[in-house]
């Protein structure tokens, strides 16, 4: 349902208006002549496929990038916008898909920096509660950024925005690391800063949130701008046909046929390794060569933590915890399991799945050494060649192999990762948000590498936020909430209503509940006999 808002009277000009906006890079034009218009108080999409110059066209209307030609109309009035702060003096704001925040501060410090200091951090300390508390944010104002899991730093910037005020609020991926909950309650919040007459720029790949929230939507494809329509009057295949010229192709998803065990976790319980992170208790999981393990939960519930304990960065937990292939794996670092056939990758992109400074090729040393010869002499040859068959195989757009990590989109870096990993031929592969930021042709392709991955025999586990992609790729769902894993459950027994519930913690009663059933019907059985 699309919400009311008030109509523009004929004397109010557009909120915004840009025309001809052009941006040259050296190996690309990120905007060719792009032109477009945002009425107050409208929900406008901007939709594209990675790499289409959506987010390098946010940035130019928040001043974090110059434009090379064009022209801009706020209001009605032309302006110039040269810095963010020029932009927030004028009433833009933009949550980034990548967030500009500072590790070693606090929450409310971080908050503060971006804000006129004619408020004291007390009191945006108290802002910030009362913000969270009004959205359905659950933040604490005093903890350290480094402590927060990617969908709490999500929360954190788009809590940063909401205080200014905006006239203009640009979100770029705001859900992607958001559960279904979490989302409705933004668009709760969205929806009445639309009615009270804010304009919002929405980027996101996910279609069903476009036509269930905004008014208007702009399509970008190859910088250029290819239509403008009501979403509300499209379907998910027309807008797709809009954004990458055809349909995704359909998932084929064989009946898994599960071999020995790869991954088991037995008691694993680990304390919070700070003051503000969360303890793992009591973590029974095991995942099966020819399958796909999933695990939906709230962000913030223990997921870091138990990644960490998976991938090596968390050596604390007995050896006999952690088992991969057979192997007690507890206290290995990172290389000793990718030894054993383990890879892994890490729901934030810039910093710990790639260096942003290196190119393509360099960053595929981070976890692979087939490139790296006697003596430890580096085959560039072959590294670029590696690169580039990974940048054509998963559709990455850059500009070549040795293109540096951060010149990427982030829905590009995403694809290269996940094909770095891949393409190394795992035993196990372990997945944070494999489709965090992508297109839904990008997505649809990850997920598809996915399952052939499972269907030659890798274990998979992936932990997500997004439960439409664990319903779509997984054979089974558990559900992780304050530290503690849920029984898993058959994908085809899984509900959005009951995995919703488990994400609350409230599997206990319902396990309990069928622990007494079957001793009733086992007791029923005896009876009989």
């Amino acid at each position: 349902m699309n919400p009311t808002h008030p109509p523009a009277t004929a004397a109010a000009p557009p909120r915004l208006q840009l025309t001809g906006i052009t941006k040259r890079y050296p190996a690309v034009v990120a905007n060719d002549g792009i032109s477009l218009t945002v009425l107050p108080g409208e929900v406008h999409a901007v939709l594209g496929e990675n790499g289409a110059g959506k987010s390098t066209l946010m940035k130019i209307i928040y001043g974090a990038t110059k434009p090379d030609e064009g022209s801009m109309l706020f209001d009605g009035q032309p302006v110039a916008v040269k810095n963010p702060q020029e932009a927030r003096a004028l009433g833009i704001a933009m949550v980034f898909q990548h967030f500009s925040l500072f590790d070693t501060l606090t929450v409310a410090e971080n908050v503060w920096l971006g804000l006129d200091k004619s408020q004291s951090l007390a009191e945006v300390t108290r802002r910030i509660a009362e913000k969270a508390a009004e959205y359905g944010l659950d933040i604490d104002p005093q903890r350290p950024v480094h402590t927060l899991s990617v969908g709490e730093m999500q929360r954190v910037e788009i809590i940063r925005a909401l205080l200014t005020n905006p006239r203009l609020l640009i979100l770029d991926e705001p859900t992607s690391v958001l559960t279904p909950q979490a989302v409705d309650k933004l668009f709760v919040v969205l929806r009445q800063l639309a009615s009270e007459g804010c304009s919002i720029l929405y980027i996101s790949h996910k279609l069903h949130e476009i036509r269930e929230l905004c008014t208007a939507c702009t399509v970008v494809r190859g910088g250029k701008v290819t239509g403008v329509c009501d979403p509300s009057r499209e379907s998910n295949a027309s807008l797709s046909r809009l954004m990458i010229g055809a349909e995704p192709p359909a998932l084929l998803h064989r009946e898994a046929r599960v071999g020995e065990v790869v991954l088991s976790t037995r008691g694993l319980s680990l304390p919070a390794g700070d003051a503000f992170g969360v303890p793992l208790v009591s973590i029974d999981l095991e995942v099966r060569a020819g399958e796909v393990v999933g695990i939906a939960g709230i962000s913030g519930n223990g997921q870091k933590e138990l990644l960490y304990a998976l991938s090596g960065e968390d050596t604390r937990a007995r050896a006999e915890m952690v088992q991969v292939a057979g192997r007690e794996a507890g206290r290995m670092a990172p290389r000793q399991r990718r030894q054993l056939g383990l890879h892994f990758v890490p729901e934030e992109r810039l910093g710990r799945g790639a260096v942003p400074t290196m190119g393509l090729a360099h960053n595929l040393l981070l976890t692979r050494t087939d490139a790296v010869g006697a003596g430890g002499w580096l085959r560039m040859a072959k590294l670029r060649e590696q690169a580039q068959g990974i940048i054509t195989r998963y559709s990455v757009k850059a500009g070549g192999a040795d293109a540096p990590a951060k010149s990427l989109s982030g829905g590009n870096l995403q694809k290269f990762i996940v094909g770095r990993e891949i393409e190394a031929g795992p035993k196990l592969l372990i997945v944070s948000q494999p489709t965090w930021g992508v297109d839904v042709g990008a997505a649809a392709q990850i997920r598809g590498e996915i399952l052939k991955l499972r269907d030659a025999g890798c274990a998979v586990l992936v932990v997500s936020e997004e439960l439409d992609e664990l319903f779509e790729i997984c054979d089974r769902l558990h559900v992780l909430a304050k530290g503690r894993l849920s029984p898993s459950v058959p994908r085809k027994e899984a509900t959005v209503e009951r995995i919703g519930e488990w994400m609350s913690g409230l599997w206990h009663a319902e396990v309990q509940q069928h622990l007494e059933r079957q001793a009733q019907d086992r007791g029923g059985r005896h009876a009989q006999a």
